[in-house]
């Protein structure tokens, strides 16, 4: 039995090893870009290009004279030293995948309609707030194609068409995948909102040259938007619209290699361009950027990647508190304003005060409940708020650096800050995102107010899909004058009235949202307004820039800063806006937004104006008090005087 026993357990020893090695056998091995070896040297990119085939699979090595010349594929041309499947678990790319954790509310994309009143807040993450562009019936191709021009590729863009209408279009076009140059290119010829660069070939269907003729070492013509949806860009007819690109003659070298200049530091260039913002200030009308400044770090030296740092997954950093809890960053939890500016006083732990440079800041006299209820960015980040919130453009929303955009202030959709609220603690997918909790620290926001025709079941209002609107009510809305400024046109109560009748015979429970409220039909005549209703809350996501310096940070001049009974971080007002016509504009308070109570508020700071009076009386008291013990102290000191001399 003794016998038996070892043989039986030697046997068991060689099976496992035999099984392990299968498994290191069939494990990936990392590819030459996943990991650094610690050199902080730019490698140079001199690579050969390949184009993707016509099963989507890596096809020939890409030469200028080709019989038919493909434009290159960054994933499958990338991928030969970087793991494109780690890449777009990226932030930037993973909106779509059902396990990630949505964290805190951010940017939404925004579909916009000026003649149909609609202004919906769209995004693949469960934000609350938020709408699913399949609730619009945009397809993950016609999402890309109205987006795709501030999308780096990836996502939605990936996704294979399943609506008969998309299938053949996107044999045509391909798939928009994740554009590495967009980013990484430090290429001066990395075009992505000329005339033909990135934005304009995404709009023209043409996904599967986008990367290619928006670098440097190419140009693309035709449109795949004019082809039919039977047209097979493997098989060229030479007709002049067909999508094609053409490569620079010196592009190649001997080896038919391509120089790129790739940078592992993003360059503050390319994100600009999905990242830049316009405040309508008094201080900052002005869209030139002579005429404002830049954030103060940017300004120091560093760059967006410093603080925004992503691993081979690009996970990249975003900034927030509570970060950590969801990222799979192991920087999240130290790149953060406090862990720069205000590290942890610990003689155990490295002394990382003034990392990077940042100045450790002392906040004399500012009582500590200012940092239990407010954010860092609350003082220091944005555009100084005034007696109102004010319109705000973003590149995302606004197509801005894009080729014949509206240069308009009052141009849709219509964003509004900065707005003080409560910002949205980090949400995981395990939370109840329709009753999460909002308490959490103060911070200025960017706010849009959604405006859409739905369908109420309950409290919950469904939008209808664009097709049915428009087949439903776009006559009603046909004769509507629209601005020059792409603003809203104004639709009246009698307007209202009748779209929501035609929308009535679509769907009996048929409403609209916009302004804050909802409004319903109760009989053929009469529209009921329900002011506050949950579907029509104003969409609100936190703004983290321009970062000011502490001289221009609030409370600098005095606490009646935010401490005032007029003050606008209190009492500023945020436009209620919405395409309905109306006489006077109507408005919030920001503490509506703080879970503040007014009077409280008020009272607390109309107190600041009695404040220097109450010091002057505390310091008069005192001192009359400091006199009168004086004088008992002299007169008991005389007294023991005399006791000792007469003892004497």
């Amino acid at each position: 039995m003794r016998r038996e026993s070892i043989l039986a357990l030697v046997l068991a020893a060689l099976l496992g090893a035999m099984a392990t090695a299968d498994e290191a056998a069939e494990a990936p091995a990392g590819l030459l870009g996943d990991e650094s070896d610690g050199s902080r040297a730019h490698p140079v990119h001199l690579i050969p290009l390949f184009a993707a085939n016509e099963d989507g699979e890596k096809g020939e090595q890409v030469t200028p004279d080709a019989d038919v010349v493909l434009p290159f594929s960054t994933r499958f041309t990338c991928a030969e030293c970087h793991s494109y499947d780690l890449v777009k678990m990226g932030w930037h790319f993973n909106a779509m995948e059902p396990n990630v954790p949505i964290g805190r509310n951010g940017q939404p994309w925004i579909y916009f309609d000026q003649r149909l009143g609609v202004q919906v807040p769209l995004s693949y993450r469960p934000w609350p707030g938020t709408h699913l562009p399949s609730d619009l019936g945009l397809t993950p191709f016609r999402f890309t194609q109205l987006f795709g021009r501030h999308m780096p590729g990836g996502g939605p863009g990936e996704v294979k068409a399943t609506a008969i209408d998309d299938i053949g279009r996107q044999l045509v076009s391909g798939p928009l995948e994740i554009n590495c140059l967009a980013c990484h290119n430090g290429h001066y010829g990395q075009d992505m909102g000329g005339t033909a660069g990135y934005s304009v070939q995404v709009s023209r269907l043409n996904y599967r040259w986008a990367a290619a003729a928006s670098s440097e070492v190419a140009a693309g013509k035709g449109s795949a938007l004019e082809m039919s949806p039977m047209y097979d860009p493997f098989m060229p007819e030479g007709g002049e619209n067909e999508p094609r690109v053409i490569y620079r003659e010196d592009a190649f070298d001997a080896d038919g290699q391509v120089l790129f200049d790739i940078r592992r530091e993003v360059p503050n260039q390319r994100c600009y361009y999905c990242h830049s913002n316009v405040y309508y200030s008094d201080e900052e009308s002005e869209t030139e950027k002579w005429s404002t400044d830049e954030d103060v770090h940017l300004k120091a030296g560093l760059t967006c990647v410093d603080c925004h740092r992503n691993d081979v997954e690009h996970h990249i950093v975003r900034g927030y508190p509570n970060e950590s809890a969801v990222s799979e960053n192991q920087l999240a939890a130290t790149t953060t304003c406090e862990s720069c500016h205000l590290p942890e006083d610990s003689l155990e732990a490295l002394p990382e005060a003034g990392r990077l440079g940042a100045p450790v800041p002392q906040h004399i006299g500012l009582p500590p409940v200012h940092f239990e209820t407010l954010t860092c960015t609350a003082c220091h980040a944005g555009p100084w708020p005034g007696e109102a919130a004010v319109l705000t453009k973003t590149s995302r929303a606004h197509r801005l650096g894009t080729p014949n955009v509206n240069k308009a202030e009052q141009v849709l959709p219509h964003i509004f800050s900065p707005v003080f609220a409560r910002q949205r603690v980090a949400q995981t997918l395990n939370e109840d995102v329709s009753t999460a909790a909002e308490e959490e620290k103060i911070a200025p926001h960017k706010v849009i107010w959604p405006a859409y025709w739905g369908t109420l079941a309950g409290d919950k209002v469904t939008p209808l899909e664009l097709s049915v609107i428009e087949k439903a009510i776009g006559s009603v809305f046909a004769d509507l004058e629209m601005p020059a400024n792409a603003s809203w046109p104004g639709v009246s109560e009698a307007q209202l009235t009748q779209a929501l009748k035609a929308l009535s015979v679509v769907d009996s429970n048929a409403v609209y949202v916009a302004g804050g409220s909802l409004y319903r039909l109760a009989d053929a005549n009469d529209v009921i307004k329900v002011p506050d209703h949950p579907a029509a809350k104003a969409y609100l996501w936190p703004l983290a820039h321009n970062v000011r310096p502490a001289t221009q940070s609030l409370g600098v001049r005095y606490c009646t800063d935010c401490h005032s009974a007029k003050s606008p971080f209190f009492f500023g007002a945020v436009a209620i806006d919405s395409p309905l016509a109306a006489e006077t504009p109507v408005t919030k308070e920001m503490v509506s937004f703080q879970d503040i109570s007014r009077f409280h508020a008020w009272a607390f700071s109309a107190s600041f104006v009695f404040r220097p009076w109450f010091k002057v009386v505390a310091l008069g008291s005192a001192g009359i008090l400091a006199v009168v013990l004086l004088l008992y102290g002299l007169k008991a000191l005389g007294a023991v005087a005399r006791t000792l001399a007469e003892d004497e």
